[in-house]
């Protein structure tokens, strides 16, 4: 490098050379910097906008699976329809069990029986249930089971709606009081007191029935 001349001493010619120097070298490492951020596109795995688009992606496939035909369609239909039936507050029979009682074990000619019906909701969840007396059926028999003597539905088939919302495990209790008279439906025939003898009565609410429960007339 040739020796610097001029008036001024001569290191501050040397000064100014490499305070040039120094400065063309952080240019070029700037501009070599742009030059491989411009390359880069903004493609790194770090970039934010990267990663968003790729999560965007993945919501809007899995919706697309989730609505589209197929069995995995129908399931997420069956399902649905499921859920607005529990939400429409109809208890299906299976989620409920019947139980009848007998107020004594043994009642006298002329008396009239009292029998107890219990609503269980056997199910998981809450629902609801009309249990109106024209809903539940009540039944007198042969204590065999093999002849019907009477039923509260045969010369009163309506009643009153009485819809009742039973959380889990809930029940719901009624009594209905039997004259001890026999019965056919429509109230057809002659009605006669029942001799004494060994009786059983049924509940039933839907197509859920109860155990037979045996009382005596004596």
């Amino acid at each position: 490098m040739l020796e610097p001349t001029g008036p001024l001493p001569p290191e501050i010619y040397w000064r100014r050379r490499v305070f040039a120097i120094g400065a063309l070298v952080v240019a070029f490492a700037l501009v070599i910097w742009l030059v491989v951020m411009v390359a880069r596109g903004g493609n790194s795995p770090g970039d934010p906008n990267a990663t968003g688009a790729a999560s965007s992606t993945s919501v809007k496939n899995s919706s697309s699976t989730a609505s589209g035909g197929g069995e995995s369609s129908k399931t997420t239909g069956s399902a649905a329809a499921t859920a607005t039936a529990v939400a429409a507050g109809q208890c299906p029979d299976q989620s409920l069990a019947v139980k009848v009682t007998v107020e004594q074990p043994t009642y006298r000619p002329g008396e009239q029986p009292v029998f107890g019906i219990v609503i269980t909701n056997i199910s998981s969840v809450a629902c609801a249930r009309d249990v109106g007396s024209g809903l539940q059926q009540i039944s007198v028999y042969s204590l065999d089971g093999q002849r019907r003597l009477w039923s509260s539905t045969d010369c009163y088939p309506d009643g009153q709606p009485d819809m009742r919302t039973l959380n889990r495990g809930e029940q719901a209790a009624f009594q209905v009081t039997w004259s001890g008279s026999t019965s056919q439906p429509n109230c057809a025939g002659e009605r006669v007191p029942v001799p004494a003898g060994a009786y059983s009565v049924v509940a039933q609410l839907g197509s859920v029935r109860s155990a037979a429960e045996p009382f005596n007339i004596a």
